[in-house]
């Protein structure tokens, strides 16, 4: 698996609540590239206020 998050850099840092997850389709695969075989899941990006 390999997250990717977005995050607004500017004046302040916000992260955006939505990410791109790559995924392997097959069991025991490490392959994430979607060339390769692997697949793409949206994700929610959870936080709270500090």
């Amino acid at each position: 698996m390999d997250l990717r998050p977005y995050i607004l850099y500017g004046e302040e840092i916000e992260v955006i609540p939505g990410a791109l997850t790559r995924v392997a389709l097959k069991k025991g695969s490490l392959v994430v590239n979607s060339s390769q075989g692997g697949g793409m899941k949206d994700t929610w990006v959870l936080y709270g206020e500090r």
